[in-house]
């Protein structure tokens, strides 16, 4: 079985994965599509730890191919959406309806996979690099058969993240005014979340000027080319930008790079009881700076998991917002890899080439 491992320094296709059956409460999913997010390539960077050797990949779609005991929801031939959240259901923030805060589901992977005998670690206990993936049944989703697998396996990460930052964290409102500040896959999706939720303006900030035409398609009334403003006034010269278009600042606002000095950025450009959602995945010993009495106006930095979502309720809105076409999922894709051409696709994902480069099976 075909798949991408990271056993050393480089992640690699190999042929020869062995993955186990399924047991009680597990679905074993044949892959059609999966996108590639930075969070993998964080993992093969070091930027997020993780043991090895793995097999990589978590945001998947696919088509069942068989269950385990006590599992009803979903039968072979099923076309499913996979989720990253494995969580218990049973304990109490699963009670409270907080899937993304279960400890179960945190830091835990499993080795359903073998090569040569040897076990392998799933990757945010997916792994959906791979021809064909063990999950368990709360990750599996079923999608209506008329969704493009390569358009539905952006759900489980990118769009999660993204439209559930917008709606289930920030719980932004009709009218209220939204700052993004990274457009890539995540970042275009909480631009649509915020069109989605009615908020007005919208302003997209980004170092890359050629990315403003896929973030007003997205949703963004305005674009800041981050890259112009640092040349002619370093990184006040964004907030400044930003603040001519919303000068008492933003109701919200997002950072979906990672980077500490955007962070200062997000908390700068805050209106008074304004509160910024930290999404970009920064080394984990980095610290971030900013004025503690910038936010003794009722001003919030969120944190915030996977969109703060509920993957079986979110999923299937976000299929059904789909299908009346108010959530764009086929804009996504800026271009399909068979698995076999992985580096080609990394290294586009990774120089900023692609929204969201998605692997075929």
């Amino acid at each position: 079985m075909r798949g991408v491992i990271l056993e050393g320094a480089r992640a690699e296709v190999v042929d020869d994965l062995e993955l186990r059956a399924p047991g009680p409460g597990e679905v074993l999913v044949g892959i059609r599509a999966a996108g590639l997010c930075h969070s993998d390539l964080s993992v093969i960077d070091g930027t997020i730890p993780f043991p090895r050797p793995v097999v990589l990949g978590h945001e998947g779609a696919g088509v069942v191919e068989a269950v385990g005991e006590s599992v009803v929801h979903v039968a072979p031939g099923d076309h499913v959406a996979l989720s990253t959240i494995a969580n218990c259901g049973a304990c109490p923030q699963c009670a409270r309806g907080r899937p993304t805060m279960c400890r179960r589901a945190i830091g835990r992977p499993e080795q359903p996979f073998s090569r040569g005998g040897e076990p392998l670690y799933n990757f945010a206990a997916n792994s959906a690099f791979a021809e064909r993936t063990l999950v368990k049944a709360v990750q599996a989703t079923p999608i209506p058969r008329d969704i493009p697998l390569t358009s539905a396996a952006l759900i489980g990460c990118a769009v999660l993240t993204g439209v559930g930052a917008v709606l289930n964290r920030a719980k932004v409102g009709q009218g209220e005014s939204v700052v993004v500040i990274g457009v890539g896959g995540v970042g275009l999706n909480v631009l649509q979340g915020a069109r989605i939720a009615g908020a007005a303006p919208i302003v997209a900030v980004d170092a890359n000027p050629e990315k403003a035409a896929a973030a007003r398609q997205f949703g963004a009334t305005h674009f800041v080319d981050a890259s112009q403003q640092t040349r002619g006034g370093g990184e006040g010269g964004t907030v400044a930008a930003v603040k001519e278009i919303l000068p008492d600042g933003a109701a919200h606002t997002f950072e979906c790079v990672g980077s500490t000095a955007l962070v200062r950025q997000a908390v700068d450009l805050l209106d008074r009881r304004g509160q910024a959602v930290l999404l970009g995945m920064p080394p984990a010993d980095a610290e971030a700076v900013f004025l503690p009495a910038a936010l003794f106006l009722d001003k919030s930095i969120l944190g915030c998991r996977y969109g703060s979502s509920r993957p079986p309720r979110d999923i299937a809105l976000y299929a059904n917002l789909y299908r009346q076409g108010r959530l764009l999922l086929d804009e996504l894709v800026t271009r399909t890899y068979p698995v076999e051409e992985f580096a080609a696709a990394a290294d586009d994902a990774h120089h900023g080439r692609v929204a969201r480069a998605v692997l075929t099976f």
